[in-house]
């Protein structure tokens, strides 16, 4: 069997990276942009931070969409993008821009998939996606960098996670001054899904040695660095190790898979608006416990990335520590601890357990899982 391993075609890294936007929207021969970014970033002014750099380059800005991006946000946004006559998109923010861009994108090149419905799963688009060039402000989905985006069918309450190669940005700018005004809150919530990504990474069924060299760095980097940005935004340092440890965790997870936080972290977004984020935070620890027997060696492995030393200890015991570095790092960070602590009624837990169990990450799972088991750690989570 070959393992297949698919990135963008380019990417800057450091504070201030988006200089490079006007000589490579040059250099494609793009003429006009049409640009998807939340309404917060137009208002505080991190737009306008990409757009001084544009020079005479066109532009029109699309901003209806919701966190968590619906079926009629991408249908909304690819009528915008048509009537916009735009040769190419600038997707400015975290996931739900960079996934509503990834929607309108292919829709554009593939007119068959207007249902947006029928790009669940691995859709079999014949064309790549219009061209899109991302620039993260949060240092957490890797969006940027993945071939996945996840779209909620608001029809039936359940988010859809796409996997099509050919929607991946042919640039990505990762300049962390434009993370730099991130709360503490999202700050927090989005470095633990990036922690997500790379333990899941790490340990899902698709694993391999590039894509293992990859997570463990991740992790390494943002057990030493995300309670620093947490702490002070400000901190330049903490900030680009941040993004650059969200890109390595992407770079590896879009081509391996992941497991059953982010299954049962998607739910919670799709029926109730919970931020992926802090779902994936509050689920990572608790699931990590069910997997354990499925991946001692290299949960002792994640202890030592996340800087304990397990030395004498024996392989259950390093694999517990891995466990509890993780619980340590979410109760410093001052995520929410329970299903409770974000408002889930208890009566919702069947549903999400049935959702969970049908959604694409569950096969990746290390550990084989029932509905049964998912159902009993969404009470241990309650």
């Amino acid at each position: 069997m070959a393992n297949r391993f698919i990135l963008n075609e380019t990417s800057y890294f450091g504070a201030g990276a988006r200089a490079e936007l006007k000589g490579e929207i040059a250099a494609r021969g793009f003429k006009k942009a049409f640009i998807v970014a939340d309404k917060d970033l137009i208002k505080f002014g991190i737009v306008d931070m990409v757009t001084a750099v544009l020079g005479d380059i066109k532009y029109e800005i699309f901003s209806d969409f919701k966190a968590n991006p619906t079926v009629k946000n991408v249908k909304a946004g690819l009528a915008a993008f048509k009537a916009s006559k735009a040769d190419f998109i600038i997707a400015i923010g975290g996931g739900s821009s960079i996934d509503t861009s990834k929607g309108v994108a292919i829709v554009a090149n593939n007119p068959e998939f207007e249902d947006i419905i029928s790009l669940e799963g691995v859709a079999n688009t014949k064309k790549k996606c219009v061209p899109i060039i991302a620039l993260p402000t949060t240092a957490g989905t890797a969006a940027e960098v993945t071939i996945n985006y996840v779209i909620t069918d608001e029809d039936t309450g359940r988010k859809m996670v796409c996997v099509d190669p050919n929607d991946i940005p042919v640039l990505s700018i990762i300049d962390a001054e434009l993370m730099a005004t991130m709360p503490k809150g999202l700050t927090a919530a989005t470095g633990m899904d990036a922690l997500t990504h790379a333990i899941e990474g790490y340990i899902t069924k698709g694993a391999w040695e590039l894509s293992d060299m990859f997570e463990i760095k991740a992790i390494e980097l943002i057990a030493k660095n995300l309670r620093a940005a947490t702490a002070n935004g400000k901190d330049m340092v903490a900030r680009e190790n941040m993004a650059l440890a969200q890109y390595v965790a992407g770079m590896a997870f879009s081509n391996v898979g992941l497991g059953c936080v982010h299954s049962m972290a998607h739910p919670l977004g799709a029926r109730f608006d919970i931020p992926h984020g802090v779902a994936n935070a509050l689920l990572l620890p608790i699931v990590m416990e069910f997997n354990m027997p499925a991946a001692k060696a290299k949960y002792c492995d994640i202890a030592k990335a996340m800087g304990v030393d397990i030395t004498g200890m024996t392989l259950e015991e390093g694999a517990k520590a891995a466990v509890d570095a993780v619980k340590k790092l979410s109760l410093d960070l001052n995520i929410p601890q329970t299903l409770r602590d974000i408002n889930i009624p208890k009566e919702a837990l069947e549903q999400l357990s049935k959702d969970a169990f049908a959604d694409v990450c569950t096969g990746g799972n290390p550990r084989e899982i029932t509905q049964a088991d998912i159902l009993e750690l969404y009470k241990i989570a309650y």
